[in-house]
């Protein structure tokens, strides 16, 4: 079983930073994509960001330009950098490891975005 695990959520001010770790680990895998969604109150859940493991990205039209994601894939690990952050970021952010065509789910963090 591959448990995904989140950090790195919290309270900022509008136009702040913050940067989301995601872990995944379990028995002998090999991760695909690794990425996040998010749902904010009253909205439907989105795509924030993808990778996959040779690369390539995809992000939502709206954080292109202020967020960039990364990976190491000696550790398992994706990174979201949340730059120029907007109040309509505030949402739960939940991070996906892709393994054999399943996706593996995190827990969520909640990220907030202030005036």
């Amino acid at each position: 079983q591959v448990q995904v695990v989140e950090s790195g959520g919290g309270l900022v001010q509008a136009g702040g930073s913050l940067r989301l770790s995601c872990v995944a680990s379990g028995p002998r895998f090999s991760i695909d994509g690794m990425g996040w969604y998010r749902q904010g109150p009253g909205k439907q859940r989105e795509l924030v960001a993808g990778m996959s493991r040779a690369g390539s990205t995809r992000y939502a039209e709206s954080v292109r330009g202020r967020f960039a994601i990364s990976r190491d894939n000696n550790k398992n690990t994706a990174y979201l950098q949340m730059d120029n952050l907007k109040l309509e970021d505030t949402a739960v952010y939940n991070c996906y490891a892709g393994v054999s065509g399943t996706n593996y789910w995190g827990q969520g963090t909640q990220v907030t975005v202030s005036s």
